[in-house]
């Protein structure tokens, strides 16, 4: 009995969905992709819900999940611009933020000593910018006339700020010394504040989507 409680934790204690030398070579398309999408909703699901086996699922890195959640806030931030030439700028702008910050931000955790893998780093990284995506819809989605909706703005990028931060600490924080611990949490600290910062401009602007029209004033005839 004592075996099989040992065993079964060792297995609880390995990557969420992976199984060892598990071969794909001759997996349909629609079973990866089910595959594929299972690992993001388990990774998603820790971000969210951060608990004991968060930084366990979180080391089985992949890009995938990343890479959606980085194109949703583009494409979020690039639309709150409304039909002006400077889309494109703002969807590249927010990609290079995130692909530099997160680079960043593994770098120095790496020289600090984090036993963790630089696509683990960048993986943990990307899936905690989900909370920051669920504030930028919340706010593209509001009306322009929503009463204190500065206010709104604001808490609601403040509330994904620290989201994200808490869902990534318990990864981090479990890769270094507790001595070192802040000097990798407080990278990430301002790396989603940036991100933050950015969120806010999701905002609807009443001058952008309003425009005020002159009235023109009737000469008077002579």
């Amino acid at each position: 009995m004592e075996y099989i409680n040992d065993t079964m934790e060792s297995i609880a204690e390995q990557p969420l969905g992976v199984q060892d030398h598990e071969s794909t070579l001759h997996e349909s398309v629609g079973d990866t992709m089910k595959r594929d999408l299972r690992m993001i909703g388990l990774k998603l699901f820790h971000v969210l819900c951060p608990h004991g086996k968060g930084p366990t699922a979180l080391r089985d890195w992949d890009l995938w999940g990343p890479l959606l959640f980085c194109s949703t806030l583009s494409l979020i931030l690039t639309s709150a611009v409304g039909t002006s030439g400077s889309q494109g700028a703002v969807f590249s702008l927010v990609f290079l933020v995130i692909f530099v910050g997160s680079v960043g931000v593994t770098l120095n955790a790496k020289l600090v000593g984090a036993k963790a893998s630089f696509f683990q780093c960048l993986c943990v990284l990307g899936y905690c910018v989900f909370p920051l995506v669920i504030a930028a819809l919340v706010i593209w989605i509001l009306p322009k006339d929503t009463p204190g909706l500065y206010v709104i703005t604001i808490a609601l990028s403040a509330a994904g700020l620290f989201w994200a931060t808490w869902a990534t600490v318990p990864f981090f924080g479990s890769m270094v010394d507790s001595s070192r611990k802040p000097l990798v949490v407080y990278p990430v600290f301002l790396f989603y504040i940036f991100l933050a910062i950015l969120v806010m401009g999701a905002a609807p602007s009443p001058d952008a989507t309003n425009p005020t029209i002159p009235t023109p004033t009737p000469s008077s005839s002579i």
